[in-house]
């Protein structure tokens, strides 16, 4: 694995692709599965973050709370950041 900025990219895209709704990044994903340091995950949440609302998603952090689907959400101290895409109106 190279760690750039493309991977970054490759990574957020996997997950939109996934769920165009919402991003969630957990603890275990960046630090147990994809092994990062904590040098790499501090550049990683800082440059996926700005991507992210750059695509029109608001980021919430661990103590936020955020609706989705009329449903209330606390996030949790194993979940990095969760990003939900704004609707268009």
């Amino acid at each position: 694995m190279i760690f750039n900025l493309q991977y970054i990219t490759d990574y957020i895209d996997k997950k939109i692709e996934k769920n165009e709704k919402i991003v969630i990044i957990k603890f275990h994903e960046l630090n147990v599965e994809e092994k990062l340091s904590k040098q790499q995950i501090e550049y990683f949440l800082e440059k996926s973050k700005v991507r992210l609302v750059n695509l029109g998603y608001t980021i919430y952090e661990e103590g936020d709370t955020y609706k989705i689907e009329n449903e209330s959400h606390l996030i949790e101290n194993n979940i990095y950041y969760v990003a939900i895409k704004k609707d268009k109106k």
